[in-house]
């Protein structure tokens, strides 16, 4: 696999982006190759998002579409709440799903926007991911760009870099709003139990990621081949301080 000609290299923290579908890469072999080239002193990071433990979400909202009142709260009665340890990742692919359940996986403790990773930093980068603070910088995606983190794309594109998220938090006066999920709570004296709880956040918004991909200098992106799928490597400080400014120029 030609990890190395792309630059990926030993000791590095780097965020996965891969669909497998078509490229001839089975999400197993990527695993263990990426792994082999981060090699003891690596760690690699992938998104593990819960998007429908929400009833704030588009992916909860398309779920509920068409259902009557009392449907709508029986359905989301019967919710469970995200578990770190077993709520299968949403959308995220199978690679996600294979780092996710590998042996020594860590995993963030955020109800919808958890990141699963192994290797040598990954109790420390998904540690402490604030419940109100999705992709900001008490968040692996933060620490992963104040350490000099990559990102690798396979077969993928701009539209769904979570490194642009960051840089929604660090544009000046960014939108706010209420984010609704469900989460497991373990009150001193009582059983544990499921709860609903809200929180004001950033207003994630990924609409215009593909033309803030457009636009990003092509002298700080690696481009290359993977089995029969693209790939591209770059910064994670490259790509959110490259966003932060078009978004500043062109947001309103």
């Amino acid at each position: 696999m030609r990890l190395r000609l792309l630059g990926v290299r030993p000791g590095a923290r780097l965020l996965v982006h891969a669909s497998l579908g078509g490229t001839g890469l089975r999400a197993e072999r990527l695993l263990a190759a990426l792994t082999g080239v981060l090699g003891p002193r690596g760690t690699l990071v992938v998104p593990a998002f819960t998007a429908s433990n929400s009833r704030t979400s588009s992916a909860h909202l398309a779920r509920i579409e068409g259902l009557g009142e009392p449907a709508v709260r029986a359905f989301r009665d019967r919710m469970p709440a995200f578990d770190p340890a077993g709520t299968p990742s949403e959308g995220m692919g199978v690679f996600a799903e294979a780092v996710r359940t590998a042996p020594g996986a860590v995993r963030s403790a955020h109800p919808q926007t958890s990141f699963a990773a192994l290797g040598r930093d990954a109790e420390r980068l998904s540690a402490g991911h604030r419940l109100s603070c999705h992709l900001g910088e008490e968040s692996p995606l933060g620490m992963l760009c104040w350490e000099g983190g990559q990102v690798l794309m396979i077969n993928v594109g701009f539209s769904v870099c979570t490194a642009f998220h960051l840089a929604e938090y660090r544009i000046p006066k960014p939108l706010l709003r209420m984010y609704e999920c469900v989460v497991k709570v373990n009150h001193p004296g009582r059983r544990q139990g499921e709860e609903w709880t809200a929180y004001e956040d950033v207003a994630l918004d990924d609409s215009d990621f593909a033309e803030i991909g457009r636009a990003f200098p092509p002298s700080r992106v690696k481009k290359g081949q993977l089995g029969g799928g693209t790939a591209m490597l770059f910064g994670v400080p490259d790509a959110v301080d490259h966003a932060v400014t078009w978004m500043t120029e062109n947001r309103r």
